[in-house]
Parts: C-alpha cells; structure tokens; sequence
C-alpha cells in the first residue's frame, strides 16, 4: 500500500471508530507499519475524528521521528508489540466505554479478561490478557507488554483501555471492535444464566482457525 493511502486508511478508520463512540475527545492512538520499515502514528493530543493526513507522526525504520507532529506518549505501548510480534502490522488503543468498565470490576480474569461467550472474540483476539494500572504514558506499560514474549495480540490495560495488535491496521481495528462488542456483551449478560461457551467447543474453534489459545 503506498504511504498517501496508508495515511489515509488510518484517518478514515480513526474517525469511524471515533464517530461510533468507541473512543471519544483526544483519546486513543492508533499506529501502522510503512511498506519501508518505518510507522505512521496519531499525533499527540489529536481526537480520532480529526486526524489529518499530513500530520501524522512518520518515523523511520530506525525508530527517528522524521516527519509530522509530535506522537502519542503511548509510543512505548506501540513499539513493545512491534519488537515482540514479528506479524504485528498496525496498534490500536482506544478509551472504549464497555471494556473499561469490565477491567473495573474485582471478579476479571486476568489471564483470560474476555468471557469466552462468543466464537469470534477467540478467532480475533486469542486470549486477552488484563494488565495493572499504570499512569497514562508511563514506559512500563511498554515493559508490561515485553513481558508476555508476543504471546498476545490483544491487552486490557485497567481502569484505561483496550490495545491490539493485528497484521494490518484494519485488521486491528477489527479485533479491537470485537473486543469492546464482546465486554458489552459480558456486561449485558451479568448476573443472568449465560450459557458460555463450552471447553470442547472452544477447543473447536481455536483448532479450525489456528488460534494461539494457550500461551
């Protein structure tokens, strides 16, 4: 993909997920991998409505920032899923409503924060694991991220917000609005008789789709 659609790629899925109320004011950051090596990365303090082209944050594949505004203070969120997941093509992280609610409560599964209700959390995410809180911008939520070896795509960072990684960006934007759809649903079904679903059925699902479920 050239650069000037890739830029633009980022825009318009930052402002669709913006105008869904998945991240809202100047939250969230989202980043993509450049056909060079380099990456393109939301500007700090930017709204995901009115992100511009032109001002994205370019860095080479040194890891310079050679181009656009100043980046997001997550960079080091960003940059432990590149170093650690060699099919990690783009990063999202937004401020989603729903999945923020779901890391507050005392009974989340760190290991595994999604309820396994549905198959397609599990073929998009894997297991999605739940970090502490750490102050916004803070380089340890880099070294959290380091310290799961690429294992998981996706993590819940509590009282915060959702991260993801995926191939392309619109792959990850696409996992990430499966996770937040996913916490919706967890909470809509609390305190009800849910009927997850079931090891061998899980089992099933992470076979034919070839999903790291264990790691």
């Amino acid at each position: 993909m050239s650069e000037a659609k890739l830029r633009g790629s980022i825009c318009f899925l930052a402002k669709s997920l913006f105008e869904r109320g998945l991240t809202h004011g100047s939250t969230g950051n989202i980043a993509s991998r450049t056909d060079d090596g380099g990456l393109l990365v939301s500007p700090t303090g930017t709204s995901f409505g009115r992100l511009d082209p032109a001002r994205l944050s370019r860095f080479d594949a040194g890891g310079a920032l050679i181009d656009g505004d100043s980046p997001t203070k997550e960079m080091p969120l960003h940059t432990a899923f590149y170093d650690t997941r060699s099919a990690a093509g783009a990063v999202v992280h937004l401020h989603a409503c729903h999945s923020v609610a779901l890391s507050l409560l005392p009974d989340s599964d760190e290991d595994c924060f999604l309820p396994t209700l549905t198959p397609y959390a599990i073929m998009q995410l894997g297991r999605v694991k739940l970090l502490p809180f750490f102050v916004p911008g803070d380089p340890a939520m880099g070294d959290a991220v380091r310290g799961l070896a690429g294992n998981r795509a996706a993590v819940m960072l509590a009282d915060h917000g959702p991260v993801v990684a995926g191939k392309t960006v619109e792959a990850a934007c696409n996992a990430i609005e499966e996770l937040e759809a996913t916490a919706r649903l967890a909470l809509m079904m609390r305190g009800l008789p849910a009927q997850a679903l079931t090891p061998d059925q899980i089992s099933r699902v992470v076979t034919k789709f070839d999903v790291a479920w264990d790691t």
